[in-house]
C-alpha cells in the first residue's frame, strides 16, 4: 500500500488539530476525505431526508439544504452533549435526470427502473457541502456556515435489460444515489464524464478543499 502523502500546508496543518467531525457514513466520502489529507472523526447524521422535492426550484437547491441539514443535526447534537465540534462537514449526493431527482433505491425494481431510465442518455449528479463551526463571537451565537454545490454531467451506455438485471444482482446499487457506483463495477455503465468525477463518487474532492481553505481563513 502507498503511503498517503500529506500536503505541508499551514491551515491544513492547523485544522489536523482540531475536532473535525464528518456527519456520514459513506466509505466513499471518507476515502476521498483521507486523500485530501484531513483529520476527522466520523459522526453519522440522522436527519430523516423527507424534504418536500417540489418545494425546491432545481435539484442542486434540494441537495444542498439535504447537506445543510445533515451537517446541522450532528452539529446541534454533539452541542447539546456538551462535545461541540470544532468543524462538521455534511455532505448530500442526488442524481437528476431531466425533472426527476433520483436517490438511493428503495427495492430492486425501482433500482432497475432508474437504470433503465438513465440508459444510453445524459443525467447530472450534484452534490451539496456544509461546512458548520462555532461562531468566533461565542458559543451562544449561531454557528459559522458556508455550504455550496458541485454538478457533474454523466453520459450512459445504452444499456441492455439483461445487464441492468446482472448489476443490480450484485446488490451494489442498493445504497448509491441513482442506482450505480461510479467507483466501482457501476463505472462499466458510463459512457463519459463531463466534470469533476470525485463528485460522481460522492464528494467534489477539489471544491471541498478550497471550501474549506475558504472556511479557515475566514475571522
Amino acid at each position: 500500500m502507498v503511503a498517503q502523502q500529506v500536503l505541508n500546508v499551514k491551515w491544513l496543518n492547523s485544522l489536523n488539530t482540531k475536532n473535525v467531525v464528518l456527519a456520514s457514513s459513506s466509505p466513499r466520502r471518507k476515502d476521498i476525505l483521507s486523500h485530501l489529507g484531513l483529520k476527522y472523526s466520523v459522526v453519522p447524521s440522522t436527519f430523516p431526508e423527507t424534504l418536500d422535492k417540489s418545494l425546491f426550484n432545481h435539484p442542486s437547491d434540494y441537495v444542498k439544504e439535504n447537506a445543510l441539514q445533515k451537517a446541522l443535526e450532528v452539529y446541534e447534537r454533539l452541542k447539546a452533549e456538551g462535545k461541540t465540534p470544532d468543524l462538521v462537514i455534511g455532505a448530500d449526493t442526488v442524481v437528476a435526470h431531466g425533472p426527476r431527482i433520483l436517490e438511493k433505491p428503495a427495492s430492486v425494481e425501482g433500482a432497475i427502473d432508474m437504470l433503465t431510465s438513465l440508459s444510453g442518455s445524459t443525467h447530472m449528479v450534484y452534490t451539496g457541502v456544509t461546512l458548520i463551526a462555532p461562531s468566533a463571537e461565542g458559543a451562544d451565537k449561531p454557528p459559522r456556515i458556508l455550504t455550496d454545490v458541485e454538478g457533474t454531467e454523466v453520459k450512459f451506455q445504452n444499456v441492455s435489460r439483461e445487464l441492468i438485471e446482472a448489476y443490480v444482482a450484485t446488490k451494489e446499487p442498493m445504497d448509491k444515489a441513482g442506482a450505480y457506483g461510479y467507483q466501482t463495477t457501476g463505472s462499466i455503465l458510463v459512457k463519459g464524464i463531463n466534470g469533476c468525477s470525485w463528485n460522481v463518487i460522492g464528494l467534489p474532492a477539489s471544491k471541498v478543499f478550497f471550501m474549506l481553505e475558504e472556511f479557515t481563513s475566514e475571522k
